[in-house]
């Protein structure tokens, strides 16, 4: 049997909750043998199979996940799979996620609190967990150098978009205006700051072209304040799916200067609906996005600014980027990366009962 620590269901949505619940989503339809665990309270189901959920205990938060969820995993024989960089670290058979360090590359990023639990759990956990899942070859590469352990205990699994971003002309219309977008929470290693200094410098030249941004932050992530953003430049906060696709076939480009990422979802989403990319070439985004993207030095405002500008003014450049960003999103899949996790939990089940 498998359980699934189903915490991320009481979780906003960011990268690593749709991680979650995507590798979630497929494992269902693989597997008949797995259920998944969540603690009392609300929860969003995210579409999932409510007939596979099954409610733990009477506690919350990590209280639960430490206490409650491995007595009920334990009490059925289980291989317990953590899709969100922590679990109970006593456990076994366990197979967790570690998606990144950025809470320690970047720890300006994360409130006080948030970094103390993980510096209690996640080390813990990887020593002890019977098999390791991340993101990408970079993050394996550096949360192997960092715990000092082997990057063999690891199996890459990455991320996708979602089917419903897709192209213009299959669903809902493309956004109005000339805009260039931005998807992301402003957290300090997002590097947001910057990306608004260079449309400072990008928009004398260009004054019908806007900046849209899309996001806000969660309670984990310290808060980053910023200057008077200009007049052509609107925070959107959080949008739905169907309005998020819009923005994205609307787009002239897709700005992503992040300082670090595990991976890196939004860049495949703006990809997937035909939206040209502009990124930071650091930490994973080379890795992911290959050939099909505009890089920048994140620290260089005048490169960030210079990139707005050639791909605003450059028609046959933005049909190349669609087109090599179509290909490149194609490259990655759900139910793909699924199968490498429901294979190794077939795996960590089978030598859990060689031991017995």
């Amino acid at each position: 049997m498998i359980v699934v620590n189903a915490r991320f269901l009481t979780q906003h949505v960011t990268g690593i909750q749709r991680f979650a619940a995507e590798i979630t989503r497929e494992l269902l339809t693989l597997r008949a043998d797995t259920v998944l665990a969540v603690p009392r309270g609300p929860i969003d189901t995210r579409g999932l199979d409510a007939s596979r959920i099954v409610r733990v205990g009477r506690l919350s938060g990590h209280a639960w996940e430490q206490l409650e969820l491995p007595l009920f995993a334990r009490g059925r024989g289980a291989v317990l799979l953590d899709l969100t960089s922590t679990g109970p670290v006593w456990y076994r058979p366990q197979v967790s996620t570690h998606h990144d360090v950025t809470w320690l590359r970047h720890p300006d990023s994360f409130g006080r609190r948030f970094r103390t639990l993980y510096a209690l759990v996640v080390p813990r956990l990887i020593a002890r967990s019977d098999h390791l899942l991340t993101v990408s070859a970079f993050s394996r590469g550096e949360i192997s150098a960092h715990f000092g352990t082997s990057p063999d205990r690891f199996t890459v699994v990455p991320n996708a978009a979602d089917a419903r971003f897709r192209p213009s002309g299959e669903g809902a219309p493309a956004a109005d205006g000339r805009y260039l977008l931005a998807v992301s929470s402003p957290n300090a290693h997002k590097n947001f700051g910057r990306m608004l200094e260079a449309f400072a410098r990008f928009s004398p030249r260009h004054p019908d072209v806007e900046l849209r941004v899309v996001g806000s932050q969660t309670r984990a992530f310290a808060r980053q304040e910023y200057g008077a953003p200009g007049e052509r430049v609107r925070f959107l906060g959080r949008v739905g799916d169907d309005d998020l696709t819009a923005l994205y076939r609307g787009a002239l480009a897709f700005v992503f200067p992040s300082l670090y990422e595990g991976f890196g979802i939004p860049p495949l989403e703006a990809q997937q609906c035909g939206c040209p990319v502009i990124a930071a070439r650091a930490a994973s985004l080379p890795e992911v996005l290959g050939d099909s993207a505009v890089f920048v030095d994140p620290y260089d405002t005048g490169d960030i600014a210079g990139a707005m500008a050639r791909v605003v003014d450059d028609a046959a450049l933005r049909e190349r980027l669609r087109r090599d960003g179509l290909r490149n999103a194609r490259r990655f899949s759900w139910r793909t990366s699924a199968e490498l996790v429901s294979r190794v939990l077939d795996d960590v089940a089978a030598r859990t009962a060689a031991r017995v």
